[in-house]
Parts: structure tokens; sequence; C-alpha cells
């Protein structure tokens, strides 16, 4: 299994950004599926989750009413769109894919993690 994720770059705040990280070797929705972040001199942490299904999706406190995880079958992707990104966003996003409890989503139960793709938020 292999992912891929692309879609970052540098913009000012206010601005909007798509994540996308393309799955391979087995189907998105045979995972549940995750973003996570890391900032310069800071821990990677977790961003959102999305049940294999995609009935369910998971925020972390930060970026509730600015983010939104989706999937894709037909393209086997998932996404993040962010909107109204601050400096704070700044950071490697990473997407990850996992099994078994979807609400057991930290990082150790990840299964399988894409290369990250760099977001930079100027003020």
């Amino acid at each position: 299994v292999q992912l891929q994720a692309s879609g970052g770059g540098l913009v000012q705040a206010g601005s909007s950004l798509r994540l996308s990280c393309v799955v391979s070797g087995r189907t998105v929705s045979s995972f549940h599926m995750a973003w996570f972040r890391q900032a310069p001199g800071k821990e990677r942490e977790f961003v959102a989750s999305i049940s294999r299904s995609g009935r369910n999706a998971y925020y972390a406190p930060f970026v509730v009413g600015r983010f939104t995880i989706s999937t894709d079958n037909a393209k086997n992707t998932l996404y993040l769109q962010m909107n109204s990104l601050k400096p704070d966003d700044t950071a490697g996003y990473y997407c990850a894919a996992y099994s078994g409890n979807y609400y057991i989503s930290g990082r150790d139960d990840m299964a399988y993690w894409g290369k990250g793709t760099l977001v930079t938020v100027s003020s």
C-alpha cells in the first residue's frame, strides 16, 4: 500500500488549499483514513479522520469549522479542504491509513503513512 500526498504550497492567511492523497495497492474504502501535521520543532499531531464508510468524520478542535476531510472512492483519493488558513497551520501535512477501531486514531495506530506535503501560511 502506498499513499501519495500533494497540494501543499505557500498561501496568505485567510486563503484556502485542498490537499490530496492518492491510495495505491488497496482501495481507499479498505481503510479508515486520517490527516496529521507536523510543524518545525513540534510533534506530529492529529488533524482529522474519516471512517472507511465515509459516514463518520472527526476533527481536532483547532480545525473545526475550517477544514473538511473527504474521500472519493472512484479516484481512490483522500482530501483535506482547508479554508481560512492561519499562520499556525504552517506544517508538513501527512495522510495515513489505519484499520480496526475508527475511534482509535493516534500516531501509533496508523498502518501506512504518506510522505508529507508542506503548507506554509504567511501573515
